[in-house]
């Protein structure tokens, strides 16, 4: 009932071709999102939705009457975080407070899809200043369960087939888990690859702008348009995949999502990906540590001012974080800075030992919890997004209750074309396998 798919190539082929009428497209969304996104909630509500977007689809087709002459993302509806300021809506992050203190500039990459031709859908429902209180957001496969955090209005709407593209954000997971919960693919680039000017910021060392789609073509197409110098590649060998053994991988994945993972590995051996084991990341802990002092200690930064005046409007957890990190030494945070550049070096470094093309490990720690008070655990996502390295979720088969489950894929600093062109490979081995075993 809540799953449609929404695949933005297609969807945008069809519509530069004019396959598909734009504004009978927007009806058709708007119909859909009226009809579900009561249950699921992944959109801020918005009054005068549909007619706002026939207005700026009129306004579109008028600038672009030749198809030939229209842009990649030609009337494309996508879905934008709000933690991102947005020409002609508020910037809430799930807050309390006056949205006013938010006002600003659009954000650079909202301005890039808008001279793409897509249009704004609206704002998609996050965590608190995309941290840990959760959203009313729920899952599209099974609505008592969380789709993930803090993007977890963006990771919802694209399952649920509201929005072919949608603006997450990662500081720890909030891209790559919501992706494996929601069944989407999830594509985090490496550090400062997108534009982040008109970002409410959480962490400026750790934040990353990201993407949600049904399609890894379609994640392409939008990182052409998102990421700095996006380089067209083409390549004829499989990569080699480096499995992360160690603490990291057996304390932190759940048995279920640890057994998921060795049969993951399974079907990708059969379909001839060489795989290779190599011990890492043993020191999961101090790394855990040294990334919540440096997120802790920049969201204190961030937020000093507007904390000093309305510490009482801020919800529990957050409130934590920035106490925390209010107490972290200026020395604490420089070591923290240096040990993120000494993990990227030390990851990569291993890459080229090792011999291995791209680390490959679960995206969450298994299948989506249930009940939306918690939005899940980060920790397999964590050292990669500290080290700034590119990953991407694909969806990777289903649990016993039907739940999705991703693997996540890792590629060096600005590995990025790579990381993509060869998700879409592995994306495929196990869309043809859930079409065979079902």
């Amino acid at each position: 009932m809540y799953l449609q798919p929404a695949r933005l190539a297609g969807t945008v082929r069809d519509l530069i071709e004019g396959k598909i009428e734009l504004k009978d497209y927007i009806n058709n969304q708007c119909d859909r999102i009226e009809e579900f996104d009561p249950e699921i909630q992944a959109l801020l509500p918005e009054p005068g939705r549909r007619e706002r977007l026939l207005r700026e689809a009129e306004s579109l087709q008028n600038i672009y009457p030749n198809p030939k002459s229209r842009p990649p993302l030609y009337g494309a509806l996508v879905g934008i975080k709000d933690v991102y300021r947005v020409d002609g809506f508020s910037t809430r992050a799930n807050s309390r407070l006056d949205p006013e203190e938010f006002a600003g500039p659009e954000a650079d990459c909202v301005r890039l899809l808008r001279q793409a031709g897509a249009l704004v859908l609206g704002k998609t429902v996050t965590t608190e200043f995309a941290y840990f209180e959760p959203g009313p957001t729920r899952n599209p496969h099974n609505i008592n369960y969380t789709p993930g955090g803090s993007s977890s209005g963006s990771a919802a709407a694209v399952a649920a087939g509201f929005s072919p593209l949608t603006l997450g954000t990662q500081t720890i997971g909030s891209i790559n888990r919501p992706a494996a919960y929601c069944g989407v693919i999830g594509f985090k680039p490496s550090y400062n690859r997108i534009l982040t000017e008109g970002l409410l910021h959480f962490s400026r060392s750790a934040d990353h702008v990201g993407c949600f789609t049904q399609d890894v073509e379609g994640m392409i197409l939008a990182a052409e348009v998102l990421c700095y110098n996006w380089q067209e590649i083409s390549v004829t060998y499989q990569p080699v995949l480096g499995v992360p053994r160690g603490r990291y991988l057996e304390q932190q994945a759940s048995p279920e999502g640890l057994k998921s993972f060795y049969e993951q590995l399974n079907i990708l051996r059969e379909a001839g990906y060489l795989i290779k084991e190599v011990t890492l990341l043993d020191d999961i802990e101090d790394i855990t540590y040294w990334h919540t002092k440096l997120i802790s200690v920049e969201m204190a930064i961030e937020h000093e001012n507007l904390f000093s005046r309305y510490a009482d409007l801020y919800r529990p957890r957050t409130a934590e974080l920035i106490k925390e990190g209010q107490t972290v030494s200026e020395q604490e945070l420089a070591e923290a800075r240096r040990k993120q550049k000494d993990l990227r070096e030390y990851l990569e470094s291993s890459m080229w030992e090792q011999g291995v093309s791209l680390w490959i490990a679960p995206a969450a720690p298994g299948p989506a919890p249930e009940g939306i008070q918690s939005t899940g655990d980060p920790g397999m996502n964590l050292p990669w997004t500290n080290a700034g390295l590119p990953t991407v979720t694909v969806p990777a088969g289903r649990t016993d209750n039907g739940l999705p489950l991703g693997l996540q894929l890792v590629a060096p600093f600005m590995g990025d074309e790579l990381l993509l062109f060869w998700a879409e490979w592995i994306a495929e081995v196990f869309d043809k396998y859930q079409a065979y075993s079902v």
